[in-house]
């Protein structure tokens, strides 16, 4: 065997090497990707979802735009919501736009 013979099958084995490098690298940053960012988002959504399950009428809620007020009604997907102290301002708005509960006692 030559010289040239050598150093193309020692290219080779760098070539293989290197592949298998990048591999490793693919398989650590999807893992990391995974235990960082879709993991705990999956997490948030279903304590969201577990919320809004638990929702009953009585219910105080904190909507996403900052307004506190008490569940009346819910439907499937719209619950209403009476806020203030004179109890005539009723207000429809998605289940979504909740963005916390306090449970009645």
């Amino acid at each position: 065997m030559n010289l040239s013979g050598i150093l193309l099958a020692a290219q080779g084995q760098q070539q293989g090497g290197g592949m298998t490098l990048l591999i490793v690298y693919v398989v650590i940053f999807a893992a990391f990707a995974y235990f960082f960012m879709m993991r705990p988002q999956k997490k948030e959504q279903d304590r969201v979802k577990a919320m809004l399950e638990s929702l009953a009428t009585g219910d105080v809620v904190l909507t996403t735009s900052g307004f506190y007020g008490t569940v009346i009604a819910i439907d499937e997907d719209t619950v209403v919501v009476e806020f203030g102290d004179d109890k005539h301002c009723r207000i429809p708005m998605q289940k979504s736009a909740i963005a916390q509960v306090e449970k009645a006692e």
